[in-house]
This record gives C-alpha cells, sequence and structure tokens, in this order.
C-alpha cells in the first residue's frame, strides 16, 4: 500500500521547538497510522482536491489542518473540514462559493469563511460536505482583554506553529495530498502524547483556553499529558481567568461530553485549573480524618460519574448518552458538603442538608459559566432531589410518597434514577445489594402506580372549570387554593373520581368559610 507523501522540504528544515518524550512510538505504530489516514483521506478526498485545485488557479495555497488530519490518522472520516489558506476572506469567498451550494462569512472577523456542498452532490448514501477556511494567522492576549487579537500570517508552518497540540498542528496541502508535519505531530500521535508545538508556557500565554483544551483532549482522545505541558498549565493556570466564561464553558461541555471526561477533569483538579473554572470541584477534596469515618468526596464523585455514564442508554432509550444534565448532576451532586460538613460528638461527621445548599451552589456556578437556564434548573433540581430516595429501604414508603417522588421529579425522573443509583458507591456488598434492590422495588412501585394512575400527568380530579361551578367561584386566589387542596387529596389518596372529589371540596370550603 502507498504511504501518505510528505512535504521533504517542511520535514527537513523545521524542528520540534519543544523536546521529544521519551516513549517514542515505533516504526510498526506510526505505519499503521499511516495506512489508516490514507483510507480516511480518500474518503475526503474529493471534495477537498476540489477546493485546493481552484485555490491553487487563483494562485493560493489551501490545506486540511487540525481535527480533520488528525482524526484521518486515527481512522475517521469526517465531513467538516478545516482548511487554512494563502488567501484572504476577500479572495477565499467567491471561491468557496463556486464551490459549494451554500456559503457565509460569518467568521470573517477571524479570517474564516465557510461553505457547504449538499449531498446531492454525491451520490445516494452520502453526507453533506462543510468547509470552513481561514487565513493564515497568529493570534495572541492582550493581558487586559477577553477577545484573542487576530493577526494573519503567510506560511503554512507558521499557521502550524500556532496551534494547540502538536497532534492537531498537522496539516495536508490540497489539490497534491502532500502532509506536512513540521513539529512531528504523528509521531506523538502514535505515542498518545499530548505536546505543544512551541514552548508550553508561550503557547498557553497567547491563548489561555489552550489549558482547557488540554484536559478536554486528554477526555476525548485517551491521551496523556507532556510534562512540560503539565508542569505549564501548573505554573499558569489562573491565567485562564482572562478567557470567557462562554469559551470555558464550551470546552467543560465537550470535556464531559467525551470518551474518559474523569481523566481530563483530574487534569483540571490536579493542575489547579479547576480553581479557577469549577472551585466547588477541588473543594470536594475533604481531608479523610484518622479513623476513615467519611468518604473521600471528590473521589466518590467521580465514581458516580462513571456509573452514571455507564447508565445512560442508547439512542432509543430514555436517557440517551452522552448526557450532559446527568453527567453535571453526577458531578456536582455533593458540591454542598464542603460548607455543611459538621464534626459530631462521638467523632462523626454530618452533612446536614448538603442536597439544598448543593443545588443553589450548582446553580451559581452553572449561571457563572454562562450554561442554559433549563440546564441549570435541571442539574439544580436533581442535584436538591438525588437524597430523596434514601429511608425508602429503612421504611415502607406510602404510595402518597411514591406519587411525591415522581412528580417532584416530573420529567428529570429517568435522569434521577440513574443518579440515585450511581450515588451507592460502598465497598460493602451486602449494603450494596440492599440498596440497589430498594431501589428495583421503588422503580416497580413506580411502574405499577404509573399504570394504574398515569402518575407522569398528576391532575386533581376536578379542573378549575369545575370547582368553579361546584363552589360557585369566579377566577382567584381561592379557585387555586381550592385546586391545590384537591391535588393534594389526589397525592395522599389516588384518584377519587369526580362524585367523591366534589364531596371532599365542598366538604373543606364549608370548613373553610365556617
Amino acid at each position: 500500500m502507498p504511504d501518505v507523501p510528505t512535504d521533504p522540504t517542511t520535514a527537513a528544515t523545521t524542528a520540534p521547538a519543544t523536546p521529544r518524550p521519551a516513549d517514542q512510538p515505533d516504526a510498526a505504530a506510526v505505519q499503521q497510522l499511516r495506512r489508516r489516514a490514507l483510507a480516511s483521506l480518500a474518503a475526503m478526498a474529493p471534495d477537498a482536491i476540489d477546493l485546493g485545485t481552484r485555490f491553487r488557479t487563483a494562485g493560493h495555497e489551501l490545506a486540511l489542518v487540525g481535527g480533520p488530519v488528525r482524526d484521518a490518522f486515527l481512522g475517521r472520516v469526517s465531513n467538516d473540514l478545516d482548511l487554512t489558506t494563502s488567501a484572504t476572506p476577500d479572495e477565499a469567498e467567491p471561491l468557496i462559493a463556486s464551490w459549494g451550494d451554500a456559503h457565509w462569512d460569518i467568521g470573517r472577523e477571524f479570517g474564516t469563511v465557510g461553505a457547504r456542498r449538499f449531498a446531492g452532490r454525491r451520490g445516494a448514501g452520502s453526507q453533506d460536505v462543510v468547509v470552513e477556511v481561514t487565513t493564515y494567522r497568529t493570534d495572541a492576549y492582550d493581558p487586559t482583554s477577553r477577545k484573542p487579537l487576530v493577526q494573519f500570517g503567510d506560511t503554512l508552518e507558521g499557521d502550524l506553529s500556532r496551534r494547540d497540540f502538536t497532534v492537531n498542528a498537522m496539516a495536508v496541502r490540497v489539490p497534491d495530498l502532500v502532509f506536512v508535519d513540521p513539529f512531528d505531530g504523528l509521531a506523538d500521535l502514535a505515542a498518545g502524547v499530548l505536546r505543544t508545538p512551541i514552548d508550553p508556557r508561550r503557547s498557553f500565554d497567547d491563548d489561555p483556553l489552550r489549558m482547557m483544551r488540554a484536559a478536554r483532549f486528554v477526555a476525548q482522545l485517551g491521551f496523556r499529558l507532556d510534562d512540560d505541558a503539565r508542569a505549564a498549565i501548573v505554573d499558569m493556570a489562573a491565567r485562564i481567568e482572562i478567557v470567557s466564561a462562554e469559551r470555558v464553558r464550551d470546552e467543560l461541555t465537550k470535556l464531559l461530553l467525551a470518551p474518559h471526561p474523569r481523566a481530563g477533569l483530574e487534569v483540571l483538579v490536579d493542575t489547579g485549573l479547576a480553581d479557577h473554572v469549577l472551585p466547588e470541584l477541588p473543594a470536594l477534596r475533604l481531608e479523610i480524618d484518622e479513623h476513615h469515618r467519611h468518604k473521600d468526596v471528590y473521589q466518590h464523585s467521580l465514581m458516580v460519574l462513571d456509573k452514571a455514564i455507564a447508565l445512560e442508554t442508547g439512542p432509543d432509550g430514555p436517557v440517551p448518552g452522552p448526557d450532559l444534565v446527568l453527567r453535571l448532576a453526577a458531578l456536582l451532586h455533593d458540591i454542598g458538603k464542603p460548607r455543611t460538613r459538621r464534626f459530631e460528638p462521638g467523632g462523626g461527621v454530618s452533612f446536614h442538608h448538603h442536597e439544598l445548599v448543593g443545588a443553589k451552589l450548582a446553580s451559581k456556578r452553572l449561571k457563572a459559566l454562562r450554561f442554559d437556564k433549563q440546564t441549570v434548573q435541571d442539574v439544580a433540581r436533581l442535584t436538591e432531589l438525588h437524597l430523596r430516595f434514601h429511608g425508602y429501604g429503612e421504611g415502607e414508603w406510602t404510595d402518597s410518597a411514591v406519587r411525591r417522588y415522581v412528580t417532584d421529579a416530573g420529567p428529570l425522573l429517568e435522569r434521577l434514577h440513574r443518579l440515585t443509583r450511581s450515588d451507592s458507591t460502598t465497598r460493602n456488598q451486602r449494603k450494596a445489594a440492599r440498596l440497589q434492590g430498594a431501589y428495583d422495588d421503588l422503580e416497580q412501585r413506580i411502574a405499577t402506580l404509573r399504570e394504574a394512575e398515569e402518575l407522569a400527568s398528576i391532575r386533581p380530579d376536578l379542573d378549575g372549570t369545575q370547582i368553579m361551578e361546584v363552589l360557585g367561584l369566579r377566577p382567584g386566589r381561592d379557585v387555586g387554593e381550592a385546586y391545590r387542596y384537591l391535588l393534594e387529596q389526589r397525592m395522599e389518596h389516588g384518584p377519587l373520581g369526580e362524585d367523591r372529589a366534589r364531596e371532599v371540596l365542598l366538604a373543606w370550603w364549608a370548613q373553610r368559610t365556617a
């Protein structure tokens, strides 16, 4: 099988800016990556070559860069192609407009224009191809600003030098499909290591968000962070505060939705980045007393996250993974413990009402990170409810209690099931089996009541109009109070039927107005 052609000038004249890691990959590992890339690039090539030919005819360079190139070596085909060019946005826009079926220039301020080529051009079963073409550039941060300063560059190698990690600093020139790897990214890809193309302190100073991306790529790719890069993050963690909350949120979201979020979160905490972006997480590392009478809450929370992820369902299930709300709730459900910890007489430790305090803290932090309103509300509500089940196995819940559990959870019930099951991380197998058995029983009771009573849409036996007719009222506060009273009766006793509901309502009203 032929090899991926390499740009000999680049390979010969450009040396890595930071030392190679000790765990060099063997030649066979690199060759295997090249074989994977051939197959992936062959699938992407027709559209990329067409666009590359148009740019070359107009006198400009064009190259595939970043994630699509990295993923090609990992055997993944992408229909979202990132490219870089010597052309200015004004020169690039008409070229990609002629290539695509739709185009846009929303990123022109940052040197980026985009286009989409519809699947119809490529035959049955194909997908749309989206390209974003960015002018060669360098960017840096003003120490007092949250926004990067964009400066256009003039060479592909210069553009690659400003990329975050060597595995993302590889390119394939089009239309020739010549591989460009000035910083030995392919070797790092084979070794599974994240290393910056230039000195990490300079790289992270230029764009502090790269520190968050380091943790995210650990979570996404399962790679380890280079020692120099890790040390730089430890030294420069506070620099992340110059980056907008929205950009930090987006990286944290990608990290949590990745295949290995725990590994990425451990990078955030171990390097000190979490102290600035999610301080409630490292705060969970409560010191363990000498008798080990309470858990390491930080490690417990990571275990709950792992277990919750394992309980996510396929796309047709009730909680399709990856589920951001469930993962955030699993991670943050105990963040109220540091605020509520009390050492009791006799050496015990208590965290009374930590679920209520935690719900408020979760809401405050997620709002600060600019998460959408629904996500904030859902994560806070799950945090508030995560202890509700405890005690079920010690005493029989009434049907009323089960109805309240379902009603209070509302559309979050399936997530609450998974969060509650995941929160049992005891090493005592008998206790763990007892808790799981108790929750099995609760779920069965919910299913039985749901079948009999339509729990998902519990309403009083009389609606507002009927209440007004029975009591001779006009719309107002009294109708609302009557409605809530009947709802309480419905929760407590189950379906009453309209006749019995009228009797109960009239008796309540007579007592109230006596």
